[in-house]
C-alpha cells in the first residue's frame, strides 16, 4: 500500500514540474512574456519623456507668463509696450518651425526676462 502511494506521490510531482517548466503558463512563458516587455518599456521610453516635456509646458503655461509671452511672440508677432517695433521692408526672415516667412522684426527694450 505505502509502495502506491509513492509511486501516485512521484506521478503526481512528475506532473506538477511538467506543467512549472513546459504548461502553460509555466517558466517558458514567464520567460517570453518578460522579454517582451522589457521590448515595450523601451519602444515606451520616448513616449514618455514626450509625456513628461509637455507635462512640464503645460504646469509652465498654468503658473508662468514667460511661457505665455514666449508663445505669443513666437506665434503673433507680439511686441511689449516699453519696446518699439522695426519693419524693415524687403526682407524676409524664417520665423519659428512651422516655415513660415514674414518680414524682418527688430526690437529694442528690455530683455524678455
Amino acid at each position: 500500500m505505502l509502495k502506491w502511494l509513492a509511486i501516485a506521490l512521484l506521478l503526481l510531482l512528475a506532473l506538477l514540474q511538467y506543467r512549472l517548466w513546459l504548461g502553460d503558463g509555466g517558466i517558458h512563458e514567464l520567460r517570453v512574456i518578460s522579454e517582451r516587455v522589457e521590448l515595450l518599456d523601451n519602444d515606451n521610453k520616448p513616449l514618455r519623456d514626450r509625456n513628461e516635456r509637455l507635462a512640464a509646458e503645460v504646469v509652465d503655461l498654468k503658473t508662468g507668463l514667460d511661457a505665455i509671452e514666449e508663445r505669443a511672440r513666437s506665434d503673433i508677432g507680439m511686441v511689449r509696450t516699453d519696446e518699439q517695433f522695426y519693419w524693415v521692408p524687403g526682407v524676409v526672415t524664417e520665423q519659428g518651425g512651422d516655415g513660415a516667412t514674414s518680414p524682418a522684426r527688430a526690437r529694442t527694450g528690455a530683455p524678455n526676462e
